[in-house]
């Protein structure tokens, strides 16, 4: 699947996504540079994206546990994601995202 990363240097790259794993793996895979301090465990919020407006309904919003590590951020909005959480999978096929700054590398 197809993943358009928009980064906060105003650069954006394809990426593709294996299904099965996270959105925060296929970033790390493809070189993207991305904190995600935890590795993927939901213990901070360093690997936090906007998903694009028109892909919240299939994406969905977060739980109440990653709410709360999204309340950390100073850069959370309505769309909010920690991409850790979000599983590649093919009805996400050309998912488009916004690496945050305090997940940014």
């Amino acid at each position: 699947m197809k993943i358009t990363v928009s980064l906060p240097n105003g650069a954006t790259q394809d990426v593709t996504g294996k299904p099965g794993f996270s959105v925060m793996e296929s970033l790390r895979a493809a070189g993207i540079p991305i904190r995600a301090e935890c590795g993927g465990a939901m213990a901070c919020a360093t690997c936090h994206v906007i998903v694009a407006p028109e892909w919240m309904a299939k994406v969905g919003r977060p739980d109440a546990e990653e709410s709360d590590l999204l309340d950390l951020s100073d850069y959370r909005t309505e769309n909010s994601r920690l991409c850790c959480q979000i599983k590649a999978r093919p009805e996400l096929d050309g998912l488009k995202i916004a690496l945050q700054l305090d997940a940014y590398d």
